[in-house]
């Protein structure tokens, strides 16, 4: 309860604005039972980057499907990520400011790390799954192209976050298909 009242007043007022007391608030709950749940406003933030992580690489990857051709399940995958973002702009802008604010607080630094290693570790699960069932292999170390994937989307998404041009989004996961499409490989078939 306390993680979902801090993503929406970071969400409204920015991390500057996420206080202990503006935290609780808009919980309804007392600052005593904030003390209870967290020994303290950094650990609730560490909380708080793991719990979106977490549900964003759940709610984006898990909505993927896979088919028989790798380029399409790429462009699907992209296109779950894209609509993701669309539909919830203010996540995507919490997820760049936390990712700031972790990077700038010192004993928060490694969140940032930590983060998209989990954005990575979700993905590289996409991929080796898709390149299974699409019968191909990467022609690169999966993790590379990952951190690939990762690269893409964020990118993307700081720029539909600037514009708002989703035409122009889809035209950019486009090419990042095609591109990422020309990493695999058919697989070897073994007798």
């Amino acid at each position: 309860m306390l993680v979902q009242a801090a993503l929406r007043v970071i969400a409204r007022h920015g991390v500057s604005g996420a206080t202990t007391r503006a935290i609780v608030a808009e919980a309804g709950m007392s600052l005593a039972s904030f003390h209870y749940a967290f020994r303290s406003h950094s650990e609730m933030m560490r909380e708080l980057v793991s719990h979106v992580v977490d549900a964003e690489v759940e709610s984006v990857f898990s909505s993927l499907r896979l088919g028989s051709d790798i380029r399409r399940a790429l462009r699907d995958g992209l296109g779950a990520y894209l609509e993701y973002v669309v539909a919830d702009p203010g996540h995507e802008q919490v997820m760049q400011e936390l990712m700031h604010y972790a990077l700038r607080t010192p004993g928060l630094e490694h969140l940032a790390a930590e983060q998209y290693d989990a954005y990575r570790a979700g993905v590289t699960r996409v991929l080796v799954e898709g390149a299974a069932v699409s019968n191909v292999e990467w022609a690169m170390p999966v993790e590379d192209v990952a951190r690939l994937v990762v690269t893409v989307t964020d990118g993307v998404t700081l720029a539909w976050l600037a514009d708002r041009d989703t035409a122009a989004a889809e035209r950019v996961l486009d090419f990042a298909a095609d591109s990422l499409a020309a990493l695999a490989r058919a697989r070897e078939r073994t007798t």
